[in-house]
């Protein structure tokens, strides 16, 4: 069974393999139409966050007017990596659908599960880091929470 949105995210992919780029492509669907598409750019734009999903949430934000994308359905060529399904848990999306899974993925050392591994774990457990809660010593009244609560409400 094919799927045309999935068909789409993997030509996107292989274009960008023809480019120069890394083999994945995602497409942002609503309402049975593509509202975004995008490539990872990581290597393009000398950026870490340049991976297909975040860029086509970014357009489909733009698109739609709102960083609140739910009732849209993402299609990836590849697995989400924790960053990208963060931020699609977070825009409210929660329906994704990915061809090459991170088990595919790891021969080609393009697997995200290690990762995803070690973020499962509580934050002083974590490897390869060092992470510090470090709270300001403020006025409650000068809280930046609270701040930006009076700013917005």
């Amino acid at each position: 069974m094919t799927n045309r949105f999935l068909d789409e995210a993997i030509a996107l992919a292989r274009e960008n393999i023809r480019q120069g780029g890394r083999p994945f492509g995602a497409v942002v669907v609503k309402d049975g139409e593509i509202v975004a598409r995008a490539v990872n750019r990581l290597l393009a734009d000398n950026d870490p966050t340049a991976h297909a999903e975040l860029l086509a949430l970014r357009a489909a934000g733009k698109a739609l007017g709102s960083p609140r994308l739910e009732g849209c359905s993402v299609y990836a060529s590849g697995q989400p990596c924790p960053m990208c399904l963060a931020a699609m848990r977070m825009s409210g999306i929660r329906d994704i659908t990915f061809a090459y899974s991170n088990a595919q993925a790891e021969p080609f050392g393009l697997s995200t599960a290690a990762i995803a591994a070690e973020l499962m774990k509580p934050l002083d457990q974590q490897s390869g880091l060092s992470i510090k809660h470090s709270p300001p010593e403020v006025a409650e009244e000068d809280h930046l929470y609270r701040l930006w609560q009076k700013q917005s409400g």
